[in-house]
């Protein structure tokens, strides 16, 4: 068997109900930039910072929901690294565009947590302690 070795995740897929709206919140909110639109277009639209990025489709039906935490298998959230002056960055960001916020101190690492207009869940994490 030949090994290989997985370099970094190259993004996330997640389904929202409003392309437009959550393109704007992941550009207004956590700074991504959008790539590869004049290649795919909408669908999917990509929102990158770095190697990394958040694809977003949408939703089959108009105006779903996400299916709450526990009721089926599903992501829980997904998590963006930044070094600590970038964290306390970000913290501030969200303060001046009245996100809600939760801290966590993990011990190895503190997070906040935030959701997008659709309900997922997105970490920001540092090491930097």
């Amino acid at each position: 068997m030949s090994e290989f070795r997985v370099q970094h995740i190259d993004h996330v897929a997640i389904t929202v109900s409003d392309i437009a709206r959550s393109r704007d919140w992941y550009r207004e909110v956590l700074g991504l930039e959008r790539r590869f639109e004049d290649e795919w277009g909408d669908v999917p639209t990509m929102m990158c910072a770095g190697d990394t990025c958040v694809a977003l489709f949408p939703a089959p039906v108009p105006g779903a929901k996400p299916a709450p935490v526990g009721e089926m298998l599903s992501m829980s959230h997904f998590a963006f690294r930044v070094d600590r002056q970038n964290f306390e960055r970000a913290r501030e960001n969200f303060r001046q565009l009245s996100v809600d916020i939760r801290f966590a101190d993990h011990g190895a690492s503190h997070s906040v947590y935030i959701y997008d207009p659709d309900g997922h869940q997105i970490e920001i994490t540092t090491y930097e302690i």
